[in-house]
């Protein structure tokens, strides 16, 4: 299903891009396992497929599909100029990280410290919109550190949402960028998918995917 079509009501399954793990052979197991679910790539740096192999880093079988690239950076021409190489690569959709916390992604200024700064997100979406047909989203998480969930989910979300992003995943969980390490903020910040929901029953023209599982 087209991402553009999508509602706030309807149900799509997916598999969250894991670094380390959705690379090609893992996407041909879970493809295996289901046809319809909604794949996603390793997280890839727009510099790297601005300038790496990109055989290497975005090949894929016609048997995948639908996959979806996520790619992560915070420079807009960048990543618009990443997103279309994804696209002539035939991949069903872009996604922007706005979530993972491990140490390079913040070294590098994006992933999820980019909650802190939604307008420049914004125009991250604003750029690859301009350069893309395919559907852009964005995967974020609900806060960071100290940040209220309230308000920074809400700004994060409007701020994509006036440049024409086509959906929003939430890993339902804060980001504690100071004091917690990348393994340890996957399961031991508290999940809070009542945040989630209220960001999806206030948009109910959006569609607000949910992410994040419970280790227990």
């Amino acid at each position: 299903m087209h991402h553009k079509s999508l509602k706030n009501k309807d149900k799509i399954f997916s598999i969250a891009p894991m670094m380390d793990w959705t690379d090609r052979h893992c996407r041909v197991f879970h493809r295996v396992l289901s046809k319809t679910a909604l794949l996603y790539s390793e997280m890839v740096v727009a510099d790297a497929l601005i300038f790496g192999d990109l055989d290497h880093l975005l090949g894929f079988e016609a048997f995948e599909q639908p996959v979806a690239l996520q790619i992560g950076g915070s420079d807009p021409q960048k990543l618009a100029d990443a997103a279309r190489i994804g696209e002539e690569f035939g991949y069903w959709e872009i996604n922007l990280n706005v979530g993972c916390p491990s140490d390079r992604v913040q070294s590098g200024v994006f992933g999820a410290c980019l909650m802190r700064e939604p307008d420049l997100v914004g125009r991250c979406v604003a750029a690859m919109k301009e350069r893309v047909s395919i559907p852009v989203t964005v995967k974020c998480r609900i806060g960071v550190d100290d940040q209220n969930c309230e308000i920074a989910l809400d700004d994060l979300a409007n701020s994509v949402w006036q440049q024409g992003c086509d959906a929003i995943w939430v890993h339902g969980r804060k980001a504690w960028l100071e004091g917690l390490s990348p393994k340890e903020n996957r399961d031991i910040p508290p999940l809070d998918y009542d945040r989630v929901h209220r960001l999806k029953s206030a948009n109910t023209d959006r569609f607000v995917g949910i992410n994040g599982v419970s280790p227990r």
